[in-house]
This record gives structure tokens, sequence and C-alpha cells, in this order.
């Protein structure tokens, strides 16, 4: 088996994985996980698609993470993951579905307005 090659979409953040047989190290922008995602909450979205398959450890990660915030990276990063683990076995797809690990959060943020202090809070009214 060669690097497989997914992409993942949260936001405005974008995670390219690099997925190849190996002994579970993350690399993400050439950092660890554990220093690019320092909290408990972060580290567990990121493994999930592996903890449901039962693959823990069993894939050797290259990421590059570009754009958002670091909870909008880390979900961009599971959908990667998820979309990478698909490709290797298809059979994992019914669990991961069920999740709901395979779905692009369309959630993104609205655009401010003109003429209004945000997207849509408006300027106090003034009557005089």
């Amino acid at each position: 088996m060669e690097v497989i090659n997914t992409i993942g979409r949260r936001k405005t953040a974008v995670a390219r994985v690099y997925m190849k047989p190996g002994n579970g190290q993350i690399s993400i922008n050439k950092r660890d996980l554990k220093t690019y995602f320092p909290t408990g909450i972060l580290q567990y979205v990121v493994n999930q698609p592996f903890e449901i398959t039962g693959n823990l450890g069993k894939y050797d990660l290259k990421v590059n993470l570009d754009g958002g915030g670091i909870k909008g990276q880390a979900e961009a990063l599971r959908l990667a993951i998820s979309r990478a683990l698909i490709e290797i076995n298809a059979e994992w797809r019914p669990a991961l579905k069920a999740k709901g690990l395979l779905r692009r959060d369309p959630r993104m943020v609205e655009r401010k307005k003109p003429g209004q202090k945000k997207a849509r809070k408006k300027f106090q009214f003034s009557k005089r």
C-alpha cells in the first residue's frame, strides 16, 4: 500500500492528509499531535476515526493544516482521516457514517453587511 492522500474542510480550515502504514505517528505542520493540539478534547476529536474503526496506532500521518481556528482545524483533520480510512477499507464506511464523521459541516460565518455593525446586529436607532 502506498501513501493515501485526502482532504478535509471545516469553516475556513483545510487539512491535507498523507496516510501510510506505520506505528501511529501523527505530524501536523512538522509538529507532534500533542504539541499542535494541546487539549485532550481536540486530540480525542482527531483520533475519533481511528478509535471507531479500531486502527489506533496503525497508520502514520503527515498533515498540512491551513486556515481557520484550532477547533475547525481539528474537525477538518477528522474528516480527512475518515476519508482516508474509507479508501483503505470500504467496510468501515457504515460505522464512520453512523457517527457523522463523513459529513462536511456546511456551517460558515455569515458575512458582515454594509450599514450594519455585524452580520445581523444593527447600529443603535436614534429617533432624534
